[in-house]
């Protein structure tokens, strides 16, 4: 069972009506996807605190106490949550009892202030394991979505950062039966070169070809909605992708992003015998003179105990 699992689901306890008029009155100007997920975090503690001894499976606002999300904090913690899940969480609490006390007056003080969150720590970034990887690249070969193919396809085999896709230009796009190289770097301006895979030059061939974009638009990545794809757009398609799993498939790849397939892409490449100048340039990890920026490029590729375990097995005496 996974960690969020843990939580039940959301029942009718009169704590929607509270969530649905903070969203349509505070949130309603942020995008989508930042509602969606101020919503479940809500949803997820208005559920977990009625479920608390004198609380009869009722929601009322003056069951936010400093003890109650202190706990519900704790409880996060306990089921392996991340230090920045829980500090968001927080965060959004916090946004909800100032409204409650100031807009609705349903509480007298906000009961997030003086909670204090560890200082987290930098840690090693994510590389996929075996089953993800596979999962993954499973949906993808399943979904008939060109367009979703190609973005999958620049994210997992050559990296690229979601704004590097939702940025790219037809004139900067070198594909075709033979050929295969791009001019990315939207991020701060700093474009490369790189040259592509098969596993990136087919998928985007084709969909350049037959995936029904938009051939007036100048980008690369089109929307039924717009003549270009935005970075929250390609987080949203990769959300949907991720919906398609089967519950086994799912706890696989719960929380994996976008992302994520560009770290594990480093991993790869320095397993591959990439040197960190390569990478770096590969990546885009430059600075401000064009030089590789080589310490970055290292936060992408750190070591993990699993790595280190492997090669003890290869010291000899």
């Amino acid at each position: 069972m996974t960690a969020s699992s843990k939580i039940i689901s959301f029942p009718q306890t009169g704590a929607a009506e509270w969530v649905e008029s903070y969203v349509k009155e505070v949130l309603s100007k942020h995008d989508e996807s930042t509602v969606e997920a101020y919503q479940r975090i809500l949803r997820h503690f208005t559920t977990w605190v009625v479920e608390l001894p004198g609380h009869e499976k009722r929601f009322l606002p003056t069951q936010l106490t400093p003890t109650s999300i202190e706990l519900y904090l704790s409880t996060l913690r306990d089921q392996g949550y991340s230090v920045s899940h829980r500090s968001r969480v927080k965060s959004v609490l916090s946004g909800f009892c100032q409204w409650l006390m100031e807009e609705k007056e349903a509480i007298r003080r906000n009961p997030t202030r003086g909670i204090k969150m560890p200082t987290q720590q930098i840690l090693a970034p994510r590389i996929l394991e075996p089953d993800q990887r596979f999962v993954l690249r499973t949906l993808v070969d399943q979904d008939e979505d060109l367009r979703g193919k190609a973005i999958f396809a620049l994210g997992y085999w050559a990296g690229c950062r979601v704004s590097d896709v939702a940025h790219l230009l037809m004139e900067h796009t070198h594909v075709g039966p033979k050929i295969g190289w791009l001019r990315v770097g939207h991020k701060g301006e700093k474009f490369r070169e790189i040259d592509l895979l098969n596993e990136v030059r087919r998928p985007l061939n084709a969909y350049l070809l037959h995936g029904g974009r938009d051939r007036e638009s100048p980008y690369v990545f089109t929307s039924q909605r717009s003549p270009q794809l935005t970075e929250a757009g390609i987080h949203h398609w990769f959300r949907a992708l991720k919906r398609n799993a089967t519950k086994e498939q799912w706890e696989l790849i719960a929380d994996v992003t976008f992302h994520d397939l560009r770290h594990d892409f480093a991993h790869r490449a320095r397993e591959a015998g990439w040197s960190l100048e390569e990478l770096a340039y590969y990546l885009g990890h430059v600075t401000v003179k064009g030089m590789p920026a080589i310490q970055t490029t290292i936060r992408y590729t750190q070591v993990s105990r699993a790595h280190v375990k492997e090669k003890l097995k290869l010291l000899k005496g």
